[in-house]
């Protein structure tokens, strides 16, 4: 635990504090004991607490009740990390021999792209190392214990095993421990179990027939950072500071060791790729140069110009702003990215791992059926919205002409402690979800609640208990009667029925009748409904405890649910098609979840084979083998623990999946920390699950998600257009400038040149493209290959002839240009401006080319990119200006040129587009004339 000075996480201590590891209490499973039994084992006394002699004692031993501190990434290695990049070292090198060569603009050039692509890269990630400190809002200052036979306030930090805790309503639990004394004690666990209800305490001993109980299901036990909801009790704390279940997951956080992203790890084989590349040729070129007798230094200064051209000085900015633009994208469809390299992640995702309540489901507990013996009727309207109907099967019914079921939801709404409020948002339910339901419900037929409430005057109540599993509260009715009003577990209510109502007739309640009602319920509870019973009776004057547990009238029974997202079903299909497989991680029992799996369409993949349900008991004791087993075969996994989340996760990623794991809890964060893409819930997420995740969904919603996995394999696209582009365009001038030595002709292309394509006139279409629409099929396609390298044998043929293409043209006009004005002096800078605008405007119209490897650039989808038409609008202004404009004419050696050298320049620009389509159409001609392509190939 931490006080508000202090800082949290979960790895040892840069402070010098030395943490306890091997000393602490005798038992580990403090739910199978007695409270008896736990207060020897702790050597502890409720009644009189610890002495503070002891205490002390017990401090030095187990150490403070903390969370320990792990160092952050400092500000300066967050910027430093963007230079890791082997493509943005290659930059830096080159940069730096420009210097040496007294090029200085060249080298001024480079670095300026260098350092934009640096603070663009650290604006967006500058918060990315916030994760671990948001443990301490899990934390309490202070808590309420009973030391020196007295009750004290002490800094929650001095808590110590063995310490008698006092737990009130609207509190924090301040360590883990065993609860001892309940008195209607309830708590909120969802930020470790994930589990929105809130959980009811006992102080009974809890046994256990299959080995370890799981979390979620210890009701005798509190944990630290855990919320009071309901009553009071007494805790003896068990475990402080890094052995709590919280202590416990940020030690999980910390071992969870985040991956480079399926984009990190190409970038880095393509920047190994263009090493190679750069070393051979600089090596080649100038070995050949020098055995014909060149001036070696020459020849060195050609080296670095090649050098300049094989390196795509553009591709870290433009990938960098490509990924920043898909946050901003992604960012008005709800979902925030906070690592630039999660956003392509998305794309390459295989496998959704995802919780239920609030993802799936809208976290508003709804009422959907009433069972009213012999009449099922259904409830239209999901969430809390106060309109729907009541229907008898296909037939609408008046509710306030049905005396039951008005009596039904009457009893619903005001043996009830819950209250609806409206806000900005709609209706809100203040108290238990369940509870706000049946008040809904009774306000969809007309019954107001504040109405009810002021006819029904409460005169008293018996709080539910998790023993009687009921609810009674007395009311003095408008006719001056008292009656008494019952909800709770169906087999509890009944058994304190002796009397049955079935329309709209009383009678005695028979065996039959008991067993046609419990039957009802478990129907009901297979379809995924939480149900609830109601009774009432008719209290004589004065009435005894008795009479409230007597003869009472049994009335019918409640189904709800939380209800699915009207989306869910829909971006699950969405899922199957895009080959994307949905597992359900749940705190829920496995048969409601096996149920809410079925209604989705999670229980069976694309093929139709069936996956499992799988209870957390089943994983205790796997080993890996086991592990890959049950997560290749398993679609729904319920009641499981922070450490199973994350062997699952494990798991898939040893079988080359790429994970997406949701989560909105404390517990969810090892494994948000280790999937591939970690999503955190925006409304409902804890600080600690945001932090830790890569994605923030603002809405959360799993279509959300969907929608931006759309929104990845669209970035991914393009991504694959720009590279296309940027590496046709700089091995055209690779080709250019080498095959000009190899012929013995004069350099077509001078060194800044050279950087004036790579830096202007190519960044401009490649951003462009990476702000191409996405492609109507997308979501119909399989995910890529997470081992397929972002250059494969295919594109990089495909790049090679067009870069080929691309570089012969230039050569054709170089040479046409030599033949008119000479290769020497004046001449020859004529006819480098004819070569230099003839690759420039050919690499601009080559943007067509790399929208699309299959489909002509002249369809339906011509004007869909108008950035792109924009920046070509942009590069031929440029190139205008870079032979009329004085300034850019001494810069970069040109010449103006004349109308005859403009129509050399335009028909060789072109000719490469020409060429691209007539090959495109060759590879859509359908199979049956196949044929007839042969025979144009030959």
């Amino acid at each position: 635990m931490l006080d508000s000075d202090s800082t949290s996480s979960l790895a040892p201590s840069d402070a010098g504090e030395e943490v306890p590891t091997d000393d602490k209490p005798p038992s580990s499973n403090w739910y199978d004991l007695s409270p008896n039994e736990v207060e020897r084992s702790l050597d502890a006394n409720r009644d009189y607490g610890l002495s503070s002699f002891e205490a002390d004692r017990r401090r030095q031993e187990y150490g403070s009740n903390a969370l320990i501190s792990a160092p952050r990434r400092s500000t300066l290695s967050i910027f430093i990390t963007q230079f890791r990049s082997l493509i943005v070292l290659l930059l830096i090198a080159a940069s730096t021999l420009a210097f040496l060569l007294n090029e200085t603009i060249e080298g001024f050039a480079i670095l300026i792209v260098i350092i934009l692509n640096a603070i663009i890269g650290f604006l967006t990630e500058l918060r990315a190392e916030q994760a671990i400190t948001a443990l301490q809002k899990q934390t309490v200052p202070t808590a309420h214990v009973i030391r020196d036979e007295d009750e004290h306030k002490i800094p929650a930090v001095d808590l110590v095993p063995g310490d008698t805790v006092v737990l009130s309503a609207g509190e924090r639990v301040p360590a883990d421990g065993r609860i001892v004394e309940s008195v209607q004690l309830q708590m909120q666990e969802a930020s470790l179990t994930g589990e929105s209800q809130p959980v009811s305490k006992i102080e009974e001993t809890l046994f256990s027939q299959n080995g370890e109980i799981p979390l979620g299901d210890r009701i005798n036990m509190a944990y630290m950072g855990t919320i009071i909801t309901d009553g009071r009790g007494l805790m003896l704390v068990t475990s402080t500071g890094m052995r709590t279940e919280v202590g416990k997951i940020g030690t999980l956080i910390d071992e969870a060791v985040t991956q480079d992203t399926p984009l990190e790890r190409r970038l880095e084989q393509l920047g190994r790729t263009l090493i190679a590349v750069v070393a051979v040729l600089c090596t080649v070129i100038i070995t050949a140069g020098v055995l014909r007798g060149e001036d070696p230094f020459h020849m060195l200064e050609v080296g670095i110009s090649l050098a300049i051209a094989a390196v795509p000085e553009g591709l870290p900015a433009v990938a960098t702003m490509t990924l920043a633009l898909g946050v901003q994208r992604m960012a008005k469809k709800h979902a925030l990215v906070r690592r630039l390299a999660a956003v392509e992640t998305l794309g390459s995702t295989t496998v959704i791992c995802t919780d239920k309540t609030g993802t799936l489901t809208k976290n508003e507990m709804t009422v959907t059926r009433v069972a009213l013996n012999g009449d099922q009727l259904d409830v239209t309207g999901a969430g809390h919205g106060l309109h729907g109907t009541f229907r008898n099967g296909r037939n609408a019914i008046d509710a306030r002409k049905n005396e039951h079921l008005m009596l039904a939801l009457r009893i619903g709404a005001l043996c009830n402690d819950a209250d609806l409020e409206g806000t900005e948002k709609g209706i809100e339910v203040l108290g238990d979800p369940t509870e706000g339901a049946l008040i809904v419900a009774a306000e969809k037929a007309g019954l107001d609640h504040d109405t009810l409430e002021e006819a029904y005057g409460r005169v008293d109540e018996v709080v539910f208990d998790s023993e009687t599993k009921r609810m009674i509260t007395i009311h003095s009715t408008p006719e001056g009667k008292t009656v008494a009003y019952v909800k709770g577990a169906p087999a509890a209510v009944l058994e304190i029925s002796a009397y049955f109502m079935a329309h709209g007739q009383t009678r005695v309640i028979t065996e039959q009748d008991r067993d046609y009602i419990l039957q009802l319920n478990e129907d009901m509870a297979r379809d995924a409904l939480r149900v609830l019973a109601v009774a009432y009776r008719e209290l004589p004057d004065p009435y005894t405890p008795e009479d409230l547990t007597t003869d009472l009238t049994y009335v019918g029974l409640f189904g709800m649910i939380d209800p699915l997202r009207d989306e869910a079903k829909a971006a699950i299909k969405q899922c199957h098609e895009a080959g994307i497989r949905t597992i359900m991680i749940t705190g829920d029992q496995p048969v409601t979840a096996s149920e809410i799996a079925r209604q989705l369409g999670l229980d069976r993949d694309s093929r139709g084979r069936h996956y499992r349900t799988v209870h957390a008991r089943e994983l205790e004791g796997l080993d890996d083998e086991g592990w890959q087993r049950i997560v290749a075969e398993t679609s729904v996994f319920a009641r499981v623990s922070p450490e199973h989340k994350l062997r699952i996760v494990e798991a898939l990623q040893k079988q080359n999946q790429i994970v997406a794991m949701t989560g909105d809890g404390v517990n969810d964060a090892p494994a948000l920390r280790k999937a591939d893409i970690g999503v955190a819930m925006g409304v409902k997420g804890s600080e600690v699950a945001k932090e830790t995740a890569d994605m923030i969904i603002g809405d959360d919603n799993f279509a959300t998600i969907v929608r931006a996995i759309e929104q990845g394999r669209m970035i991914y696209s393009n991504i694959q257009r720009f590279i296309h582009y940027l590496f046709s365009c700089n091995f055209s001038e690779i080709l250019t400038v080498f095959a000009a030595i190899m012929i013995g002709w004069p350099l077509p292309l001078a060194p800044l040149q050279i950087l004036w394509l790579n830096i202007i006139t190519d960044v401009f279409p490649a951003l462009a493209l990476a702000l191409e629409p996405s492609a109507p099929n997308m979501m119909k396609q399989q995910p890529r290959d997470p081992q397929e390298r972002l250059l494969n044998r295919s594109f990089a043929g495909l790049i090679a002839w067009q870069g080929l293409l691309l570089a012969s043209v230039t050569l054709a006009a170089f040479a046409v240009g030599m033949i008119w004005y000479g290769s020497e002096g004046l001449g020859r800078r004529h006819a480098v401006t004819i070569s230099f605008m003839t690759l420039a405007l050919t690499q601009t119209f080559h943007a067509f080319n790399a929208r699309s490897q299959r489909e002509s650039a002249l369809n339906s989808r011509l004007f869909t990119n108008r950035w792109l038409w924009g920046a070509i609008v942009m590069c031929v202004l440029l190139q205008i200006a870079a032979v009329y404009v004085p300034l850019l004419q001494r810069v970069l050696r040109t010449v103006p040129l004349n109308l005859a050298d403009w129509g050399v320049v335009l028909g060789f620009s072109l000719l490469p587009v020409v060429i691209v389509e007539l090959v495109k159409l060759m590879r859509r001609i359908p199979p049956r004339l196949e044929p007839y392509r042969a025979a144009v190939h030959r």
